[in-house]
Order: C-alpha cells, then sequence, then structure tokens
C-alpha cells in the first residue's frame, strides 16, 4: 500500500492538475478489479464447500464426496460466519471504481449474504424434512445412478460411499431436531407427516438389492474389473446393513408413530412460533420484493378474475354450453385429453413440442444453449407426490439438462397443458435461462449456480405466454391449458398468503383451487400441501412474470421501432438469476442507452 501511494504522489507530481482525478481512478481501479475478482471467486469457493450437494448439480467433481451435517449447531455457526465476512468486505468497494457488470455482481451479493443471514436467524433445521424439498429426496435422486451424482470410475463409487457416511448423519441429526421441534410446536402439519412416511418406508425397510441406494451396483461400467466389482459390491452392501438402511428404519419408526401423533392440525406457517416473522421473511426470498402478504393476495384476486374472464372465451370457442366450473371437470376427465397408455408415450409427446417450435426460435432468441436436453420420467420413489420440474445440465456440459415429468399412471396423463408446461420446464424456459447463465463466461462463477425464484420461475411463467409467438397453442385445449397455469400461478398468489397469513385450512384451500381452476384433484391436493411445506416459494412465479411482461411493455413502448424482442430476451437473460429490482435497474438503463444513441 505504501508503495501504490508512493507511486501517485509521484504521478500527480508528473501530471497537469487536470490529469490528476482520472491518475488516482486508474490506480485504485485496477486493484479494485483484481481483489474484487478475487473476493468473488473466494466467495463462490465458500460457498460450494457450505452445499457440496450444490457443487454436484453445477457438475464440478471435486465436492462429490462431502456431505456436511447442515443441521448441526457448528455447520450454521460457520455459516453465519461466512456470511457476515463477505457483507463486511464488500463495504469497502467503492461502486464508483468497479465496472457495470462488477457493480451488478455486488449489488448481487450484497443481497444475497443479506438474505442468507435472515434465513438462519430462523430455526429451520428444526423442521428438517417434509414431503417436497428436504435433502433425502435429493440424496434418493442421487442415488439413482440416473442424475447428478456421476457413476463412471471406480473413485466416483468410492466418493459416493463417503457422502453417504455424511448423509448416515445427516439423517441421525434430522431425528434429533425433529423430536427438538416436536417439544416447541415447530413441527409439519399432520397432513404433510403422512405424506413423508411412504417415501421413508421403502428406504428402511427394503432388502438390500431391491433397495435404491443399491442401484449403481446394478449399473457398473464395463470397464470395471471383476475385483472392482467385487470389491465396491461388498462395500456397498457393507454400507447399507450396516449404517444407511438402520438410519432409516429409525428415522422412518420416528416419524410414523410420535412425529405423526404430535403433528399440528393447522396448515399454516404463522401458527408456529415466530411462524409471521417468517413468512414475511419468505415474501422477500421468493418475490424479492418487499410486497406484503395483503398485497400479493389481492393481486391474486384481481389475477384470477382477469384470467377467468379469458378462459370463458375459450369456452365458448369449443362450444361447450355449462358453467367454467363445469367445463373445468370436462377438461379433467375428457378421455380425448388422455391419449397415452405408455409412459414413453408421454415422453415422445413433449419432445414432438420441442419440434414444432424449432423454426420460430430464432425469431425470439439470438442465444441459444450449447447444453444438452433431454425429458425423463420422474424416479417412481418419488413421482407420486412430485410435479415437473428441470435439473440443470453440469457447467462442463458433460452432463445434459434435464425436465422430469412425474407418469404415476399414463391412462389417466391428460395432455391439455403439455405445450405451456414444456416452455416453462424446458424450452425456452428453464433451459435457456439456466443454460446460458451458466455459459455465459462474463459472469462469475458465483452467479452461474445463483437462483431467486421470483427471476427463474417469472422467466418460465412468461415464456408460457409466449406460445403463440412460437407456432404453439393452435389447439383451443392446449391455449386453455396456458390459461390453465397461468390461472394456477394467480391462484397461488391467493392460496399461499391464504394459508399462511389468513388462517385458510389445507381443505379451504383446496376447494378454492377446485373452483378455479381444471387441473385434477389429485394434483391439487399435491401442489396445495407443496405450499404448506415451503411457503412462500409459490408466490415467485406470478411475481416474477407480472414484472418482465412490464419491462417488455415499458421498452417496446419508449423504445418504438427500435425495439426488437431478441435483444430484449438477451437483455433479461444475460444477467442469470437476479432480484427483480437490479433486473428493473438493468432494463431502465438499456432503454437509456438506446435513447442516447439516437440522432
Amino acid at each position: 500500500m505504501k508503495f501504490r501511494v508512493l507511486i501517485l504522489i509521484l504521478w500527480v507530481g508528473l501530471l497537469g492538475s487536470c490529469e490528476k482525478e482520472q491518475a488516482e481512478k486508474e490506480v485504485v481501479e485496477g486493484k479494485g478489479s483484481v481483489e474484487f475478482k478475487a473476493l468473488l471467486d473466494s466467495y463462490n469457493k465458500g460457498t460450494l464447500s457450505l452445499d457440496p450437494i450444490k457443487a454436484t448439480f453445477a457438475g464440478l467433481k471435486e465436492y462429490n464426496a462431502d456431505f456436511p451435517n447442515y443441521l448441526s449447531k457448528s455447520y450454521k455457526d460457520s455459516a453465519i460466519a461466512f456470511y457476515q465476512k463477505y457483507q463486511n468486505e464488500l463495504k469497502g468497494y467503492d461502486d464508483e471504481l468497479l465496472s457495470p457488470s462488477e457493480n451488478m455482481s455486488k449489488a448481487v451479493l450484497e443481497w444475497e449474504c443479506d438474505l442468507m443471514l435472515k434465513e438462519l436467524s430462523f430455526r429451520k433445521e428444526l423442521m428438517p424434512i417434509d414431503q417436497m424439498w428436504s435433502k433425502n429426496l435429493v440424496m434418493g435422486q442421487l442415488a439413482s445412478g440416473q442424475s447428478a451424482q456421476p457413476f463412471n470410475t471406480v473413485e466416483d463409487y468410492e466418493a459416493w460411499l463417503k457422502r453417504l457416511d455424511g448423509y448416515v448423519i445427516w439423517m441421525q441429526t434430522a431425528e434429533q431436531r425433529m423430536k427438538e421441534g416436536a417439544k416447541i410446536r415447530l413441527i409439519l402439519p399432520t397432513s404433510l407427516i403422512i405424506k413423508v412416511i411412504p417415501q421413508l418406508r421403502p428406504m428402511a425397510l427394503t432388502e438390500v438389492e431391491d433397495h435404491l441406494f443399491y442401484s449403481p451396483i446394478n449399473q457398473f461400467p464395463n470397464a470395471f474389473t471383476d475385483e472392482e466389482k467385487e470389491r465396491l459390491t461388498t462395500m456397498y452392501r457393507e454400507m447399507l446393513v450396516d449404517k444407511l438402511i438402520p438410519a432409516y428404519r429409525s428415522l422412518y419408526e420416528y416419524v410414523s408413530t410420535d412425529y405423526l401423533d404430535q403433528g399440528r392440525n393447522s396448515s399454516g406457517i404463522n401458527t408456529i412460533p415466530n411462524g409471521d416473522k417468517y413468512y414475511a421473511f419468505s415474501i422477500q426470498k421468493y418475490t424479492t420484493t418487499t410486497m406484503t402478504a395483503a398485497e400479493i393476495h389481492q393481486l391474486g384476486l384481481d389475477e384470477v378474475a382477469r384470467i377467468l374472464a379469458e378462459m370463458e372465451k375459450v369456452k365458448e370457442e369449443v362450444g361447450f354450453e355449462g358453467d367454467m366450473k363445469s367445463f373445468f371437470e370436462f377438461v379433467r376427465n375428457d378421455k380425448k385429453l388422455m391419449p397415452y397408455t405408455q409412459p414413453e408415450e408421454v415422453i415422445d409427446g413433449f419432445n414432438s413440442i420441442r419440434g414444432k417450435m424449432k423454426s420460430k426460435l430464432d425469431d425470439l432468441f439470438n442465444k441459444k444453449p450449447e447444453t444438452k436436453f433431454v425429458v425423463r420420467r420422474t424416479e417412481a420413489f418419488r413421482e407420486a407426490s412430485s410435479s415437473a420440474e428441470y435439473n440443470p445440465g453440469a457447467l462442463d456440459g458433460s452432463r445434459p439438462g434435464v425436465f422430469y415429468v412425474p407418469i404415476p399412471d399414463a391412462t389417466k396423463y391428460n395432455v391439455y397443458g403439455d405445450e405451456a408446461l414444456f416452455l416453462h420446464e424446458a424450452i425456452p424456459g428453464h433451459h435457456y435461462q439456466m443454460s446460458l447463465t451458466q455459459e455465459n463466461d462474463s459472469l462469475p462463477d458465483f452467479r452461474k449456480t445463483l437462483w431467486y425464484s421470483a427471476y427463474g420461475e417469472g422467466w418460465a411463467l412468461y415464456v408460457e405466454s409466449m406460445g403463440k409467438e412460437l407456432g404453439l397453442y393452435k389447439d383451443p385445449f392446449q391455449y386453455f391449458g396456458m390459461l390453465s397455469g397461468e390461472m394456477h400461478r394467480a391462484i397461488r398468489l391467493v392460496v399461499d398468503t391464504g394459508l399462511h397469513s389468513k388462517e385458510w385450512t389445507r381443505e379451504q384451500a383446496i376447494q378454492y383451487c377446485l373452483d378455479n381452476e381444471a387441473e385434477s384433484e389429485a394434483s391439487i391436493v399435491s401442489e396445495v400441501e407443496r405450499y404448506m411445506a415451503n411457503p412462500g416459494q409459490a408466490l415467485s412465479y406470478k411475481i416474477g412474470q407480472l414484472k418482465i411482461l412490464e419491462l417488455r411493455k415499458k421498452a417496446k413502448i419508449e423504445m418504438g421501432e427500435n425495439f426488437d424482442i431478441a435483444e430484449f430476451h438477451d437483455q433479461v437473460l444475460e444477467t442469470g438469476c437476479v432480484p427483480l429490482a437490479l433486473l428493473e435497474d438493468k432494463i431502465d438503463n438499456w432503454i437509456a442507452s438506446k435513447d442516447t444513441l439516437e440522432p
């Protein structure tokens, strides 16, 4: 530092006074850029160590053996210290001395540290398992051998065994934490515990050879020697018999007896200790806004009314003479909309949608991902409680992005929403959004795996509205499927806030959905229980979609003939996931920069 000051003094003595400010800026700017990049790199490595499962999904193999005890006090303390450290260090960087891209990274990192510290102030570790989102479900997915955890080499197989050692400790701790939580009423609703039990049962009671976690042994690469296969088979058998299955059995026995008996009758998070504050935090986390539950509830009611009017037009177009509720029932049960008999036909149907719109993508997008993409059926152990989802490909392109579709019964699979669903989960929804982010070399690594639901899910819902631009929705039932999807997300604004801030019951929420959308009752029940398990997450879709639509409309009005839809999409996608306020600032700056270029 003394050397830099001396150089600066010498420069100032040699340069004229008009050049002094520029010299100072160049000296500090060089320091800022180099040190700021190092800060971001250090932060990224730290987050991967804190969450090595995230690293595995990103395709970073060096973390594949790790599974920290996310539920321990030491882990929580280290996470708090980590985010406080970077929160404090960011204060040392002057916005004026960073590039626009660096300023965006700084703003994102400030938001992220603040958000994580707020989240860590709550006792989430006392409710570590649910039917939808918890670590045990992710581990089951990885154990299948068909997900992000690689099983290509002997080292891969050994890494998974080491990870299972950590996972066993996590399960044992989860049981302890649930007992602690039950004592102070930090416990799941009974209706959700009932859904967790059948997920744990096969893990606790299945024989080794048929166990999900034994799957890699049945998928040995051909290159493995007989000696390697025999050694690994013995090691996996010992892991399951001596450690994994006993841990699952203990957890299953506790959840299916004492935990179930103590489950709460209430549905909303506001009924547990500190629940109101947690829900307010969840709204901020998932919408990246300052909106209140009351504001979101009213917005949802308004959107439901608007979309319902559009649905009436489709009902008239197809000549249905009953009321809308009868039309919902008709769409739910029309056998013409259930054409399949085998799961493979569902997968083929989605692949055909991709072909229909391929030629239109060039008009709407300048950039397309290089990461490969596949459609797969959701694994059997979790598909009964799952909805369709997308898992991103590896950062290095070695693993494709995967669109998972649950198909519990192909003969009852209704296709009316498939075009909109494909746009959302696959192309140009999550696959474009996540893959282009991962492939963007101008972004620091920590932003390539960052996830803000309002942006990510908002983008995916936004592209559902582009179906006609992409040559889809020619069938009125597919267009109705798009409206149904949008209605589904509008209903979420009403139901999620109803459950968690207005003391709605599970049954009241289910009935509201049945009255206003065409989803099957089984699907609606699963969805409502999803909202119960993760308060606030369901709000992100519609809030994000409405913001992107607002920004598109604003840009089109202000730019007039200079508006280019493909360039607008570039602007939205090139940032990766960011809070909505930062996205709005970016689009405003883009509009202003175009105005300055006008003669």
